[in-house]
């Protein structure tokens, strides 16, 4: 197998959830452009069509913070193609907000799609990965479920349970040749990132603390997604990919 065999996952089926801006978008048009067929998932469908006309994947609207939207949406993934190879977890919520105001249901809601959602969309695809001896779910997690960050105590708190979800999930799934892999990155500048960290005073303290003394870009994080997805990584199993400039480390 040559080197370019071993990255390539040209003819498997990907799944991409929150697809429909930021981490998740560049990831599917990453991976369609490394040859896989793409199942692109998020809430705006304005968003998703344009991605498809962009990319050529498959575009699926689906509300996964709910039951009945998970169990929809592995349905109709599954019909698109008849299986799914690489399940990657991007949909992902940043409520931010001190802990001494902060409203019970955004608690609820970053739960519900940066946790939950994880969990059931992996017990719903892992079936036909099992059937197959071979599967990828990639976890798109973050450097605050590893290190602690002020006013981010839902999101910090949904991110680590990501991280442990990830690990059993590969003790369960590893006799299966399944990879279960997440991914833990610094602040990205996707639109959600702006947002929360565009101001001066937010983001310099945090960029100082960066050895690499930057923040990251979506391409970035879709590149590591891509080494996880693809044949490369085969012995890469239950892993936190830290991919912050850094930070963790002093």
């Amino acid at each position: 197998m040559t080197w370019q065999d071993r990255f390539s996952i040209t003819e498997k089926v990907a799944l991409v959830t929150g697809a429909s801006s930021g981490i998740g978008a560049e990831i599917v048009r990453v991976f369609s452009q490394a040859g896989a067929q793409v199942i692109a998932t998020g809430q705006s469908q304005k968003r998703l069509d344009a991605l498809s006309d962009e990319t050529g994947c498959a575009a699926i609207p689906a509300d996964i913070s709910t039951l009945e939207g998970c169990d929809e949406l592995v349905a109709e993934a599954n019909s698109i193609h008849g299986r799914v190879d690489i399940l990657v977890n991007s949909a992902g919520v940043a409520l931010v907000g001190s802990v001494l105001d902060f409203d019970p249901a955004d608690w609820d809601r970053t739960m519900a799609i940066n946790l939950r959602a994880p969990f059931l969309l992996a017990k719903g695809f892992a079936p036909e990965m099992v059937a197959a001896k071979a599967g990828k779910i990639i976890n798109i997690s973050s450097q605050t479920g590893v290190i602690a960050l002020a006013d981010h105590a839902a999101y910090a708190a949904s991110k680590g349970g990501l991280n442990a979800l990830t690990k059993s999930l590969m003790t369960e799934l590893a006799p299966h040749n399944i990879q279960v892999n997440a991914i833990c990155p610094t602040v990205v500048m996707t639109d959600m990132g702006r947002k929360i960290w565009s101001p001066p005073e937010k983001s310099g303290p945090m960029i100082a603390a960066t050895p690499l003394g930057r923040f990251g870009e979506p391409v970035e994080i879709a590149d590591m997604a891509l080494y996880l997805a693809s044949p490369a990584s085969d012995l890469v199993n239950g892993a936190l990919m830290m991919i912050e400039g850094g930070y963790s480390s002093v």
